[in-house]
């Protein structure tokens, strides 16, 4: 392996996993980023357990892309299969994030999808955030976290659902999971779903029930997104 390069990767995903408190996203050890790198065969992801005040670019563990990590390290994440499966399963996602963020969370818990109510939802995610089923006994038992990966797969792919489009999701029972081509991109993303699920509440307290038109909704994810986007320098 490249030391400089892993060196690069075990900063930078320190520095992800740094943002998700300042953004009021985690309390206590409850969150985890991790980012891949396939041209290295590595993935890095931040230590269990590990409050985030004694953290250091040093803990944050490296692993095979299977997800088996090099010796002499820290713990990784209990969350790393779920990372591994959506890696193996989501062309193009460079990084993860997961959290137990308060209103993305409590839609999970709800076991329902987060609705696309307007154009700050739109701008991210170009249709509602999926929610899965709730995982079988079975299935907890066999291999909890690489099961909650699967799931989340089966979601999309049952939903036909493109993850590239919608980088997110929220796991019934569990919480909100977000991705992105790179760690930035995926932090964001989990700012933006725990952002638009609590409008969402809100709307719905409010006595909204429709969602935007399907127009509206092209209009601002594509601006941003699409082939012709034209927002930001």
């Amino acid at each position: 392996m490249d030391e400089k390069r892993i060196a690069e990767l075990k900063q930078a995903v320190y520095e992800a996993n740094m943002a998700l408190p300042e953004a009021g996203l985690v309390k206590l050890t409850w969150g985890n980023v991790s980012t891949i790198d396939r041209d290295e065969g590595v993935i890095v992801i931040k230590p269990s357990g590990v409050p985030y005040a004694e953290m250091a670019p040093s803990q944050m563990v490296v692993t095979d892309l299977e997800g088996k990590p090099f010796s002499g390290q820290l713990k990784p994440s209990s969350d790393l299969a779920t990372h591994v499966i959506l890696y193996q399963n989501f062309e193009g996602v460079g990084a993860v994030v997961h959290t137990h963020s308060k209103w993305a969370a409590s839609f999970a818990q709800a076991g329902r999808p987060v609705p696309a109510y307007g154009t700050t939802h739109a701008d991210a995610f170009y249709g509602e955030v999926p929610c899965t089923r709730q995982l079988t006994e079975a299935e907890i038992t066999r291999d909890y976290e690489g099961e909650t990966g699967n799931v989340i797969v089966e979601t999309f792919r049952g939903n036909q659902v493109d993850a590239a489009a919608v980088p997110g999701v929220v796991v019934r029972g569990h919480g909100p999971f977000s991705w992105g081509e790179d760690l930035k991109q995926a932090v964001e993303n989990s700012i933006i779903l725990d952002e638009v699920a609590h409008m969402a509440l809100l709307t719905e307290l409010l006595g909204g029930k429709e969602t935007i038109p399907d127009y509206l909704l092209d209009k601002h994810y594509y601006r941003k997104h699409g082939a012709n986007a034209y927002y930001g320098q």
